[in-house]
């Protein structure tokens, strides 16, 4: 089955960036790296190569990896998404029933994810338990600190800050 992963317009943008930067930056500068511990000599005993050629061995896989998501992407405007139920691009307010304490998370792809800011991605094991639930539903969830009760508070689209300023 084709692997399918959904994303924003910003996303795809951020990974075709990333892809330009190793091909045409950060690879270039790697092969004159290698090219420059070659004129060292002895190959045995030559840490600026071996750590060049480690460096280039990472690049191409990172550029293998992000060619295999940008290949499987699709790009999905959140806003043209119903949000009654928690969907990708929702962002959802939930209250915990022991505590009344309220978070709020928005469902991305994810290359976008940053729970930092509140972005977590449609894969995580939180996003699985929340996607098609609607507002009033509890939910209880298994997350890192333990388990928790959630109450779903509010379903929303909102438009998505990927980045702190």
């Amino acid at each position: 089955m084709e692997k399918i992963e959904p994303m924003t317009l910003f996303g795809y943008k951020k990974l075709q960036a990333e892809v330009k930067y190793l091909k045409e930056v950060k690879r270039p500068q790697i092969v004159k790296d290698i090219e420059e511990a070659l004129e060292h000599g002895d190959l045995k005993e030559n840490a600026e190569y071996h750590a060049a050629k480690e460096q280039q061995r990472l690049t191409d896989d990172r550029i293998a990896e992000l060619a295999e998501l940008i290949g499987s992407s699709k790009i999905v405007d959140p806003s043209e998404l119903e949000h009654s139920r928690v969907s990708f691009g929702s962002t959802v307010v939930m209250s915990d029933t022991q505590t009344d304490e309220e978070v709020t998370y928005t469902i991305v792809g994810g290359c976008e994810s940053n729970p930092n800011i509140g972005l977590i991605s449609f894969n995580s094991p939180l996003a699985k338990q929340l996607l098609g639930k609607e507002e009033g539903d509890e939910v209880k969830v298994q997350l890192p600190g333990g388990k928790k009760e959630l109450e779903i508070v509010e379903i929303r689209y909102q438009e998505i800050v990927f980045e702190c300023h």
